[in-house]
């Protein structure tokens, strides 16, 4: 890049108490944009600009959020000379007649995140050093990270620093590794930004920097893409395959303190559909954590060359040579699919380890960190009960937000029910399908009775005996048991 963030601390926090005062916030971005504010391009800027109001707050987010030349008169009646003069210092602006910004400040939330320019713009893409602001994955591993307090705490990969800034909010110390001197300058910008002398950014590879540490939450956005080639530090990983994924979740399991949680961003590869989660049950075996594996997209070499290559999609030419260059590359290693998703680790002693498999819409996520936090629980809990059918006996009740839907059939005029779900209506949404009698059951689990009892109690309601007494039994255990493991419910 041509340019380069300076991370002044004195005029960072300048800076950031002035964008406080005004109110630059995400939902006061959107209040003024719109609800699509934050799918923003460059080719929409100029729409953006007309949906402004002349005020005080408009004016930075012309400059900020837009990055759009604005009168330095403006932009001091909006902050004050002094968070002007700090911009300059910074390195992210340029002060004459108008203040020009080189890159943008973003608002996560109440959080204010400096980047480089707009993501997906050619010139910067071309940039082997980008850093960008708050992507849809940066989002993701926020949603799926387990929070509360922690004493250390590790991001791999911080580019701007926001998983690292997120965890800072919990956690005593936060360590923030990156292999890109610009994204350390960002990440050591935007703490001092956001007001936090708890982060320790370190540069290095991955876990390099760290050796020999250990820490109670670790998360990883770091390159996990799979691809040929070794051009844009956000994005390529530099290893054949996906064994860039592969060290990150190993090396993550042996830095975890005992009780410690890890939200990795990684993708693996598949020669055939059939086996498309080999490759992390592999990775995760052995390694002393129950493991909770997450795939969202499953790609064909073709359609993951095409998602990683979008922004050339106005070359042809550029474009054709890129899908040729990375298909043929997946071809050669015998990938048949290519799956990016999250995995999630909880450190635990014991002689066993669990791992299971739940595909997720990453549209449908929410903040799952509660959800997460009683899933990996009550897997522990399970992993001590001697025999399957020791779960009769203990007292469970549902946690968090459960939906019981019934289906019916009303084709022939009388309805009948036909199915159920029980829908966890939180966190990652995911939802268990049950013949319609076990939501008497699942709707019974409040923790006074045990679930053996609870499940007596609904076999007397239903006047079921014999053999249909102990399939309820059977049915009734499982879908306990799944819901436990699920995070949506808890042991009483």
């Amino acid at each position: 890049m041509s340019w380069h963030p300076v991370p002044d601390r004195a005029a960072a926090r300048t800076l950031g108490d002035a964008l406080r005062r005004i109110g630059y916030t995400e939902d006061a971005v959107i209040d003024l944009l719109g609800e699509e504010a934050y799918a923003i391009t460059r080719d929409d800027v100029p729409v953006g600009e007309r949906r402004l109001p002349e005020s005080r707050l408009a004016t930075v987010v012309r400059a900020l959020f837009l990055q759009q030349p604005v009168p330095t008169a403006d932009v001091t009646h909006a902050l004050g000379r002094a968070a002007v003069e700090a911009l300059e210092a910074t390195g992210m602006a340029a002060a004459g007649d108008e203040v020009t910004l080189h890159g943008r400040i973003v608002p996560v939330g109440d959080l204010f995140v400096a980047s480089d320019d707009f993501p997906g713009e050619d010139a910067e893409k071309d940039a082997p050093d980008f850093v960008a602001a708050y992507t849809p994955t940066s989002k993701l591993c926020d949603a799926l990270t387990p929070r509360g307090p922690v004493d250390r705490a590790l991001d791999i990969g911080t580019g701007s620093g926001v998983q690292a800034m997120l965890s800072a909010r919990h956690a005593r110390e936060v360590v923030a590794t990156d292999v890109n001197p610009r994204a350390l300058a960002f990440a050591e910008l935007n703490a001092a930004l956001n007001g936090f002398t708890n982060i320790d950014c370190r540069l290095g590879s991955l876990f390099e920097p760290v050796a020999g540490e250990t820490f109670d939450v670790i998360t990883a956005n770091a390159p996990f893409v799979v691809s040929p080639e070794n051009r844009f530090a956000y994005r390529d990983g530099g290893l054949e395959a996906d064994q860039f994924s592969e060290l990150i979740v190993r090396e993550a399991a042996g830095h975890l303190s005992d009780d410690g949680y890890a939200t990795l961003l990684v993708s693996w590869v598949a020669e055939n559909e059939d086996e498309s989660e080999a490759r992390p049950f592999d990775w995760t075996e052995g390694s002393e954590c129950d493991a909770w594996i997450l795939p969202i997209y499953a790609l064909d070499p073709l359609d993951h060359a095409v998602r990683w290559n979008v922004h050339l999609a106005g070359q042809p030419e550029a474009f054709g040579q890129v899908l040729d260059r990375w298909t043929s590359y997946l071809e050669e290693l015998g990938v048949e699919v290519v799956t990016e998703g999250a995995i999630l680790l909880h450190r635990r002693s014991g002689d066993t380890n669990t791992a299971r498999v739940d595909v997720v819409d990453d549209d449908l996520i929410d903040h799952a960190g509660n959800q997460i936090k009683r899933a990996f629980e009550a897997r522990a809990r399970l992993a001590e009960l001697a025999d399957p059918g020791d779960l009769l006996d203990e007292r469970v009740s549902l946690a968090g937000i459960v939906r019981l839907e019934r289906e019916l059939d009303a084709e022939s005029g009388l309805p009948t029910e036909t199915g159920a779900i029980v829908q966890i209506a939180e966190g990652m949404n995911l939802g268990v399908e049950a013949q319609p009698r076990l939501l008497e059951v699942a709707e019974s689990l409040d923790g006074d009775d045990s679930v053996g009892g609870v499940i007596d109690a609904t076999t007397e309601r239903l006047g079921l005996s014999g053999a249909h007494a102990k399939r309820l039994r059977r049915e009734a255990l499982e879908l306990v048991r799944e819901l436990l493991e699920l995070g949506a419910a808890r042991f009483a």
